[in-house]
C-alpha cells in the first residue's frame, strides 16, 4: 500500500489498484495551484488515475466532484492559475526588466540620433551657410545651438536636451542595476557591458548556460552568419569590445584577449545565476589572466613584428649577397 499525491487530493494504491481517495476539502483554483507546486511524488512509482477515481461515489461524497464537467473545469481553472503564477514569477526576476530598461535605452538612442539629424537639417534650411560647419559641431553643441532659436526649432532642441538627460539617468540606473543583478559580470566589464550582454542573451539564466564562444560573440550575430554563408572572416568578439583591454589591443591580439574575456564571462554569468554574490578570489585571477593575455601579446607582436621584418628583411638580403659573391669568385677562378 502506498499514497500518492494528485492534484485534488492523496490515493492509496495496493498493487496498481485505488483503494480510496482522500479529497481535498472544497478549495478554489489558487489552492489547488498551490499544492501542484508542493507536490512530491516518486514519478517511478506514480500510477495515473481515471476520472471516474476522481469523482464522488454514490455515498454523495461532497469532497469529490459531481462529474466529469466539473473536474475537468476545476481542472482547466487550476492550471491557468498555475501558468499564471509561474509568469509572474518569470518577470519578478530583476534581469528580465533590466532587459526590457536596455532594450528601451536603445530605443532612446535611436530616438535622440534622428531627431537630431532631422533637427540639424531644418536648421540649415534656415541658416544656408551653416552647411559647412555642422559636420565639425558635436551633436550636443548643435543641440544647443538649436536651442537657441525662438521658434517650434528651438523648443524640439529643448525636447532633445531633455531626452538625452533622461537618457543618462537611465543608463546609470541601468549599470546600478547590473551591479546587483550580475555582480561578477559586472566587476570584470563595467555594468552597462553587462546589462547588454544580458539583454542580447535574452536573459541571465540564457547567457549562463551559453558556451564561452557564444558569450564572446554576442552582438556580432550578423557577422557570424555573413562568415558561415560565405568566406569572410569570423568575428573575434561582440559587445565585448566596448571592455578596455580588447579596444586598446593590437588587431593581432584582440582576438586571444576576446577568447579570454568570453570564457570568464561565462562563468561569471552561472556564478551570478546560481550563487548571485560577488566571488572576489574568481574576479582577482580572471583580471589577473586577461591582463596577462593582453601584456604578453602586445609585448610579442611588437617584437615579432619588428624582428620579422628586420630579419626577414636584411639577413636574407644579406645571406643572398654572400651566397652570391662566393658563386662569382668559384667561377672567376674556374
Amino acid at each position: 500500500m502506498q499514497t500518492v499525491q494528485y492534484w485534488f487530493g492523496d490515493a492509496e494504491i495496493d498493487d496498481g489498484r485505488v483503494r480510496s481517495v482522500k479529497f481535498l476539502k472544497k478549495s478554489g483554483s489558487e489552492e489547488y495551484a498551490e499544492r501542484c507546486r508542493n507536490i512530491e511524488s516518486d514519478m517511478a512509482d506514480f500510477v495515473p488515475l481515471r476520472v471516474a477515481d476522481a469523482i464522488a461515489g454514490d455515498n454523495g461524497d461532497t469532497a469529490g466532484f459531481k462529474d466529469e464537467a466539473e473536474y475537468f473545469e476545476t481542472l482547466r481553472l487550476t492550471t491557468i492559475a498555475l501558468a499564471e503564477s509561474k509568469i509572474k514569477l518569470y518577470y519578478t526576476k530583476g534581469d528580465i526588466e533590466l532587459v526590457q530598461m536596455v532594450r528601451v535605452l536603445d530605443e532612446m538612442d535611436n530616438v535622440i540620433n534622428r531627431l537630431i539629424e532631422r533637427a540639424t537639417e531644418w536648421y540649415i534650411v534656415q541658416n544656408p551657410k551653416f552647411s559647412r560647419k555642422y559636420k565639425s559641431v558635436s551633436a550636443k553643441k548643435m543641440v544647443d545651438i538649436m536651442r537657441r532659436e525662438k521658434n517650434s526649432l528651438g523648443r524640439l532642441g529643448y525636447e532633445i536636451d531633455r531626452l538625452s538627460i533622461e537618457r543618462t539617468r537611465l543608463m546609470r540606473e541601468i549599470s546600478d542595476r547590473a551591479d546587483i543583478i550580475a555582480p561578477n559580470c559586472s566587476a570584470l566589464v563595467g555594468g552597462l557591458v553587462a546589462a547588454r550582454l544580458i539583454s542580447r542573451a535574452g536573459s541571465l539564466s540564457r547567457m549562463a548556460m551559453m558556451p564561452a564562444s557564444a558569450v564572446q560573440v554576442l552582438g556580432a550575430e550578423s557577422a557570424l552568419f555573413t562568415h558561415l554563408r560565405g568566406n569572410t572572416p569570423s568575428p573575434k568578439h561582440g559587445i565585448i569590445f566596448q571592455h578596455r583591454r580588447i579596444h586598446n589591443a593590437g588587431i593581432g591580439v584582440r582576438g586571444k584577449v576576446s577568447r579570454v574575456l568570453g570564457g570568464k564571462l561565462a562563468i561569471a554569468a552561472r556564478l551570478d545565476y546560481y550563487r548571485g554574490e560577488i566571488a572576489p578570489e574568481f574576479i582577482e585571477k580572471a583580471q589577473e589572466r586577461i591582463d596577462y593575455v593582453f601584456a604578453a601579446g602586445d609585448e610579442g607582436g611588437k617584437d615579432n613584428g619588428n624582428n620579422g621584418k628586420a630579419d626577414g628583411k636584411v639577413d636574407g638580403k644579406d645571406d643572398g649577397k654572400k651566397k652570391n659573391d662566393k658563386s662569382d669568385k668559384r667561377r672567376s677562378a674556374e
